[in-house]
């Protein structure tokens, strides 16, 4: 995480995640690695999306991470208290699920300043194996957002369904 989308100490990670799920790996550890912050959201708002714009506007947090589902609910909350306008939130990662475009649009015209990182990995590679950044010039008419290219030091391979090698751009 740190090599591909850098922390510094200016930077806060909202940690929202229970600790019973893989995402919450990066959120416990990547900001010690990196000497920037953590806030904890407080038990229970992890659930109520308003309290979750609240906290990263309170909170000045630069890092969040969401499933594409709560996604969209955040995103209902930071329209209607127009978090766009003044946060300081850069980046929003988005895993867990698939993202719909139509999420991904509508999260580039409610925070256009922040980066949408797309996060693919299964569970066993713990966290994201693939990275896909999110440019709404780029991505406005696809019909599935990318898992990405692979996080550095890893390899992604596509196999067919007797697990043999699919050649490059085959599906």
């Amino acid at each position: 995480m740190q090599h591909q989308f850098p922390l510094s100490e200016d930077d806060i990670v909202m940690v929202k995640t229970s600790f019973s799920f893989d995402a919450s790996v990066w959120q416990l550890f990547w900001w010690t690695l990196s000497g920037a912050s953590a806030y904890l959201l407080p038990p229970g708002w992890e659930k109520d999306p308003a309290l979750i714009v609240q906290a990263i506007h309170q909170e000045n947090v630069t890092t969040a991470h969401f499933i594409p589902a709560m996604l969209n609910s955040f995103l209902d909350q930071a329209e209607m208290l127009a978090l766009g306008d003044g946060t300081n939130l850069k980046r929003v990662f988005a895993g867990g699920e698939p993202l719909a475009p139509r999420t991904a649009a509508r999260f580039a015209s409610v925070l256009p300043q922040v980066s949408l990182i797309h996060g693919y990995g299964p569970t066993e590679a713990t966290v994201d194996a693939a990275f896909y950044v999110l440019d709404p010039e780029r991505d406005r008419d696809r019909l599935r957002i990318p898992i990405g290219k692979p996080v550095p030091g890893a390899r992604l391979y596509v196999l067919d369904p007797h697990l043999a090698v699919q050649p490059s751009g085959v599906a």
